[in-house]
Protein backbone atom coordinates (compact mmCIF):
# COMPACT_ATOMS: atom_id res chain seq x y z
CA UNK A 1 0.00 0.00 0.00
CA UNK A 2 0.83 3.45 -0.47
CA UNK A 3 2.04 6.01 2.61
CA UNK A 4 2.51 9.91 3.53
CA UNK A 5 6.05 11.14 4.61
CA UNK A 6 5.02 12.03 8.06
CA UNK A 7 6.23 10.47 11.15
CA UNK A 8 5.67 6.95 11.65
CA UNK A 9 3.40 7.84 15.06
CA UNK A 10 -0.61 9.10 14.25
CA UNK A 11 -0.91 12.54 15.51
CA UNK A 12 -4.05 13.74 16.75
CA UNK A 13 -5.40 15.02 13.75
CA UNK A 14 -4.11 13.60 10.35
CA UNK A 15 -1.66 15.68 7.88
CA UNK A 16 -4.31 16.41 5.03
CA UNK A 17 -2.89 17.14 2.04
CA UNK A 18 -3.08 20.90 0.33
CA UNK A 19 -3.66 19.56 -3.10
CA UNK A 20 -6.92 19.26 -3.97
CA UNK A 21 -8.15 15.69 -4.51
CA UNK A 22 -11.67 14.36 -5.73
CA UNK A 23 -14.34 14.04 -3.50
CA UNK A 24 -14.85 11.14 -1.48
CA UNK A 25 -17.43 8.96 -1.92
CA UNK A 26 -20.73 9.79 -0.07
CA UNK A 27 -20.62 8.45 3.40
CA UNK A 28 -23.42 5.68 2.42
CA UNK A 29 -21.89 3.71 0.17
CA UNK A 30 -18.93 2.77 2.60
CA UNK A 31 -19.77 -0.05 5.37
CA UNK A 32 -20.40 1.55 8.68
CA UNK A 33 -20.34 0.22 12.01
CA UNK A 34 -23.42 -1.72 12.93
CA UNK A 35 -22.68 -0.29 16.25
CA UNK A 36 -22.20 3.47 15.78
CA UNK A 37 -23.51 4.46 12.19
CA UNK A 38 -20.75 7.13 12.49
CA UNK A 39 -18.42 4.61 12.85
CA UNK A 40 -16.30 3.26 9.38
CA UNK A 41 -13.86 0.99 9.60
CA UNK A 42 -10.42 1.24 7.15
CA UNK A 43 -8.43 -2.06 6.89
CA UNK A 44 -4.84 -1.67 6.01
CA UNK A 45 -2.50 -4.34 4.76
CA UNK A 46 0.83 -2.20 3.55
CA UNK A 47 2.38 0.90 4.71
CA UNK A 48 -1.06 1.68 6.73
CA UNK A 49 -0.25 -1.02 9.77
CA UNK A 50 2.41 1.12 10.56
CA UNK A 51 1.88 4.51 9.40
CA UNK A 52 -1.57 5.53 8.83
CA UNK A 53 -1.23 9.46 9.93
CA UNK A 54 -4.93 10.11 10.32
CA UNK A 55 -6.93 9.87 13.57
CA UNK A 56 -8.89 7.11 14.57
CA UNK A 57 -10.97 5.97 17.90
CA UNK A 58 -9.91 2.46 17.88
CA UNK A 59 -7.54 -0.26 16.21
CA UNK A 60 -7.45 -3.71 15.99
CA UNK A 61 -5.27 -6.46 14.58
CA UNK A 62 -6.68 -9.04 12.47
CA UNK A 63 -7.15 -10.94 9.06
CA UNK A 64 -9.13 -11.00 5.94
CA UNK A 65 -10.16 -14.05 3.84
CA UNK A 66 -10.07 -14.91 0.72
CA UNK A 67 -7.65 -12.28 -0.56
CA UNK A 68 -3.53 -13.00 -0.65
CA UNK A 69 -0.96 -9.73 0.01
CA UNK A 70 1.22 -9.28 -3.59
CA UNK A 71 4.00 -6.77 -4.03
CA UNK A 72 2.31 -6.48 -7.32
CA UNK A 73 1.70 -2.38 -7.66
CA UNK A 74 4.30 -0.47 -9.41
CA UNK A 75 5.05 3.32 -7.10
CA UNK A 76 6.32 6.34 -8.70
CA UNK A 77 6.31 8.38 -5.86
CA UNK A 78 6.55 7.38 -2.10
CA UNK A 79 8.87 4.24 -2.91
CA UNK A 80 10.25 4.43 -6.28
CA UNK A 81 10.30 6.95 -9.16
CA UNK A 82 8.87 7.35 -12.96
CA UNK A 83 12.13 5.82 -14.25
CA UNK A 84 12.37 3.50 -11.48
CA UNK A 85 8.86 2.34 -10.06
CA UNK A 86 8.89 0.61 -6.51
CA UNK A 87 7.41 -2.39 -5.76
CA UNK A 88 4.38 -2.00 -3.11
CA UNK A 89 1.25 -4.43 -2.10
CA UNK A 90 -2.13 -5.02 -3.11
CA UNK A 91 -5.15 -7.66 -2.98
CA UNK A 92 -5.15 -10.40 -5.00
CA UNK A 93 -9.02 -12.43 -4.65
CA UNK A 94 -7.87 -15.83 -3.84
CA UNK A 95 -10.74 -18.00 -1.99
CA UNK A 96 -7.89 -19.91 -0.15
CA UNK A 97 -6.10 -16.66 1.11
CA UNK A 98 -5.74 -14.96 4.34
CA UNK A 99 -4.45 -11.65 4.88
CA UNK A 100 -3.06 -10.60 8.49
CA UNK A 101 -3.73 -6.44 9.07
CA UNK A 102 -4.94 -3.49 11.23
CA UNK A 103 -8.28 -2.25 11.20
CA UNK A 104 -8.90 1.46 12.39
CA UNK A 105 -12.13 2.86 13.69
CA UNK A 106 -12.74 6.71 12.50
CA UNK A 107 -15.75 8.01 13.94
CA UNK A 108 -18.34 11.70 13.68
CA UNK A 109 -15.54 14.00 12.41
CA UNK A 110 -12.83 11.86 11.67
CA UNK A 111 -14.81 9.75 9.10
CA UNK A 112 -14.45 12.93 6.77
CA UNK A 113 -10.74 13.46 7.11
CA UNK A 114 -9.38 10.44 6.89
CA UNK A 115 -11.15 9.52 3.87
CA UNK A 116 -9.98 12.49 2.49
CA UNK A 117 -6.43 12.16 2.96
CA UNK A 118 -6.65 9.04 1.95
CA UNK A 119 -8.17 9.32 -1.11
CA UNK A 120 -5.16 11.67 -1.88
CA UNK A 121 -2.41 8.88 -0.31
CA UNK A 122 -4.13 6.17 -1.77
CA UNK A 123 -6.29 6.73 -5.49
CA UNK A 124 -4.74 10.44 -6.85
CA UNK A 125 -1.01 9.30 -5.67
CA UNK A 126 -1.52 5.39 -5.36
CA UNK A 127 -3.87 4.07 -8.03
CA UNK A 128 -5.71 2.18 -5.86
CA UNK A 129 -9.69 1.98 -5.49
CA UNK A 130 -11.81 1.21 -2.74
CA UNK A 131 -13.65 -2.43 -1.98
CA UNK A 132 -15.74 -3.79 1.26
CA UNK A 133 -14.00 -6.82 3.14
CA UNK A 134 -14.90 -8.73 5.87
CA UNK A 135 -12.43 -8.50 8.67
CA UNK A 136 -11.76 -10.39 11.89
CA UNK A 137 -10.21 -9.20 15.19
CA UNK A 138 -7.41 -11.42 16.31
CA UNK A 139 -8.52 -11.24 19.68
CA UNK A 140 -12.23 -11.90 18.69
CA UNK A 141 -12.65 -13.96 15.42
CA UNK A 142 -16.22 -14.75 15.44
CA UNK A 143 -17.33 -11.14 16.00
CA UNK A 144 -16.23 -9.94 12.54
CA UNK A 145 -16.45 -6.28 11.08
CA UNK A 146 -17.53 -5.13 7.41
CA UNK A 147 -14.34 -2.66 6.54
CA UNK A 148 -13.14 -0.51 3.74
CA UNK A 149 -9.89 -1.17 1.77
CA UNK A 150 -8.12 -0.06 -0.85
CA UNK A 151 -6.68 -2.19 -3.49
CA UNK A 152 -5.14 -2.10 -6.88
CA UNK A 153 -6.31 -3.78 -9.89
CA UNK A 154 -4.96 -4.36 -13.19
CA UNK A 155 -7.06 -1.59 -14.97
CA UNK A 156 -4.30 1.15 -13.41
CA UNK A 157 -1.61 2.56 -15.26
CA UNK A 158 0.99 1.77 -11.90
CA UNK A 159 0.24 -2.23 -12.00
CA UNK A 160 2.88 -4.01 -12.71
CA UNK A 161 1.86 -7.86 -12.18
CA UNK A 162 3.33 -11.29 -10.81
CA UNK A 163 7.22 -11.34 -11.24
CA UNK A 164 9.46 -13.85 -9.95
CA UNK A 165 10.70 -13.43 -6.22
CA UNK A 166 14.07 -12.48 -6.57
CA UNK A 167 13.36 -10.05 -9.88
CA UNK A 168 10.75 -8.10 -7.11
CA UNK A 169 13.85 -8.48 -4.48
CA UNK A 170 16.08 -6.48 -7.23
CA UNK A 171 13.60 -4.04 -7.54
CA UNK A 172 12.76 -3.41 -3.96
CA UNK A 173 16.44 -2.98 -3.49
CA UNK A 174 16.80 -0.11 -6.59
CA UNK A 175 14.11 1.78 -5.58
CA UNK A 176 13.73 4.92 -3.59
CA UNK A 177 11.04 7.36 -3.14
CA UNK A 178 10.01 10.27 -0.78
CA UNK A 179 8.72 8.35 1.73
CA UNK A 180 11.96 6.53 1.65
CA UNK A 181 13.79 3.28 0.26
CA UNK A 182 11.54 0.67 -1.13
CA UNK A 183 13.40 -1.52 1.49
CA UNK A 184 12.39 -0.05 5.02
CA UNK A 185 8.54 -0.53 3.02
CA UNK A 186 9.44 -4.57 2.86
CA UNK A 187 11.20 -5.00 5.99
CA UNK A 188 8.46 -2.69 7.70
CA UNK A 189 5.62 -5.26 7.03
CA UNK A 190 7.80 -8.52 7.38
CA UNK A 191 8.20 -6.67 11.26
CA UNK A 192 4.30 -6.58 11.21
CA UNK A 193 3.73 -9.57 10.30
CA UNK A 194 6.35 -11.74 13.09
CA UNK A 195 4.17 -9.52 15.89
CA UNK A 196 1.25 -10.99 14.77
CA UNK A 197 2.09 -14.58 15.77
CA UNK A 198 3.25 -17.89 13.85
CA UNK A 199 -0.51 -18.42 12.71
CA UNK A 200 0.02 -14.89 10.51
CA UNK A 201 1.36 -16.43 7.43
CA UNK A 202 2.67 -14.87 3.79
CA UNK A 203 4.63 -17.02 1.86
CA UNK A 204 5.07 -14.58 -0.92
CA UNK A 205 6.07 -11.83 1.76
CA UNK A 206 8.72 -14.17 3.26
CA UNK A 207 9.77 -15.30 0.33
CA UNK A 208 11.17 -11.74 -1.30
CA UNK A 209 12.64 -11.26 2.44
CA UNK A 210 14.78 -14.37 1.83
CA UNK A 211 15.88 -13.36 -1.54
CA UNK A 212 16.47 -10.08 -0.33
CA UNK A 213 18.59 -11.11 2.54
CA UNK A 214 20.39 -13.24 -0.33
CA UNK A 215 21.15 -10.31 -2.43
CA UNK A 216 22.08 -7.88 -0.29
CA UNK A 217 25.31 -8.37 0.80
CA UNK A 218 26.35 -8.80 -3.03
CA UNK A 219 23.91 -5.66 -3.90
CA UNK A 220 25.87 -2.44 -1.26
CA UNK A 221 28.37 -2.72 1.75
CA UNK A 222 26.92 -3.31 4.71
CA UNK A 223 26.86 0.32 5.95
CA UNK A 224 25.16 1.08 2.83
CA UNK A 225 22.73 -1.66 3.67
CA UNK A 226 22.08 -0.28 6.95
CA UNK A 227 21.45 3.37 6.04
CA UNK A 228 18.94 2.03 3.29
CA UNK A 229 16.71 0.79 6.69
Amino acid sequence: KQESTAQNTPPASPPLSPAPSPTPSPPSQHPRDDGDPQALWIFGYGSLVWRPDFAYSDSRVGFVRGYSRRFWQGDTFHRGSDKMPGRVVTLLEDHEGCTWGVAYQVRGEQVSKALKYLNVREAVLGGYDTKEVTFYPQDTPDQPLKALAYVATPQNPGYLGPAPEEAIATQILACRGFSGHNLEYLLRLADFMQLCGPQAQDEHLAAIVDAVGTMLPCFCPTEQALALV
